[in-house]
C-alpha cells in the first residue's frame, strides 16, 4: 500500500465523543458492539467464577 492511500484511509477516521460511543443503540451500530463484547466478557467471567466455586466446593480443596 502507498504512502498517499495510507494517509487518505487516516483521514477518513472520525473520532466520536466518549459519551456518543457508550450510548445504548439498538441495531448494527459500533455502539452496539461496544455492548455486545463488554456483556460477553460479563457472562464468560460469571461462567467461569461459577464453576470456580462449584470446584472449590465439591472437592473440599483449591484447584491450584
Amino acid at each position: 500500500m502507498s504512502i498517499k492511500a495510507e494517509t487518505r484511509q487516516q483521514n477518513n477516521v472520525e473520532e466520536v465523543d466518549s459519551g456518543e460511543l457508550n450510548a445504548w443503540r439498538r441495531g448494527f451500530t459500533p455502539q452496539a458492539e461496544i455492548w455486545n463484547g463488554r456483556l460477553a466478557m460479563l457472562g464468560l467471567s460469571i461462567a467461569l467464577a461459577t464453576l470456580f466455586v462449584i470446584r472449590v466446593s465439591t472437592t473440599g480443596m483449591p484447584a491450584a
